[in-house]
């Protein structure tokens, strides 16, 4: 039986206690959650989550300790489980910017640790989690955890050493998509469109292009130019785009999502 802690009861530990619950993988499963919030920890116990008042117990608990909080709470947290760390001990880190080097700074050199950067999509099942790992953890533990995230989404194993530049790919873009969504319906609403129909044309088209993307076998320009026809509506609205430096924009919205996550490993 795996015993599974949760050191924090946000949104992603629900969502991936929430994919355990629902797969075959809760049935040799125990799962323990904590959280400051007492309320907020209990809602989990639907899910069949035992909840405990303290990290320290989690860590005593379990195996595999998913640390759930944020890199700004995760220096108290670090302090109030380290002595308790194992050798049996796999740390599961959803804290953006932190290495695997602050983690073995923190308790010591032999510490297994799993960095893994999801997305608030695991909430409904079709998350993208990277995930990444350093000696000594096995490969079976590995295997483990990337079947857990797996139970609701995509899984990617990726260097560690880019678990920082992976954030603005997976961790931060839905934000930014459902930014530039924002404008596409804005746009509808403003010519008097139906808001309904605007918001589900546009949601499956992003469905369809993400299908097209991963199931088509043509590279993005390909696709773009399946779309484009010459003279037509698309070169129009595609020519707007590039004039305002859209792909450029991009560029700078990822480099600072990196930028601020080296800025929170320090």
């Amino acid at each position: 039986m795996n015993r599974i802690g949760f050191i924090g009861a946000g949104n992603m530990a629900t969502a991936i206690i929430k994919g355990i619950a629902n797969s075959g993988l809760g049935k040799d499963a125990q799962i323990f959650v904590t959280d400051i919030d007492t309320e907020k920890g209990r809602i989990l116990e639907k899910y069949g989550a035992t909840f405990l008042p303290t990290s320290a117990e989690i860590v005593k608990e379990c195996k595999y300790v998913f640390l759930t909080v944020i890199p700004q709470v995760m220096p108290t947290v670090m302090d109030e489980i380290s002595s308790y760390i194992s050798s049996e001990t796999v740390l599961v880190s959803n804290a953006a910017g932190l290495s695997v080097e602050y983690f073995k700074s923190r308790t010591n050199q032999n510490v297994k640790v799993i960095l893994a950067m999801p997305n608030t999509p695991l909430l409904i099942g079709h998350g993208a989690t990277a995930i990444s790992y350093a000696h000594p953890t096995s490969e079976s533990e590995v295997s483990y955890i990337h079947d857990i995230y797996s139970s609701c989404g995509e899984v990617a194993l990726i260097p560690a050493d880019k678990m920082k530049e992976i954030i603005a790919i997976n961790g931060s873009s839905p934000a930014f998509i459902y930014l530039f969504a924002k404008g596409f319906i804005d746009y509808g609403i403003s010519q008097d469109i139906n808001e309904e129909s605007v918001k589900r044309l546009f949601a499956q088209s992003l469905i369809g292009a993400a299908k097209m993307i991963t199931d088509s076998h043509h590279d993005i320009d390909e696709l773009i130019k399946m779309v484009s026809s010459p003279g037509g509506t698309t070169v129009a609205g595609l020519t707007a785009l590039n004039d305002g430096d859209l792909l450029g924009t991009i560029d700078n919205a990822c480099n600072a999502c990196t930028n601020r996550a080296y800025e929170l490993g320090k």
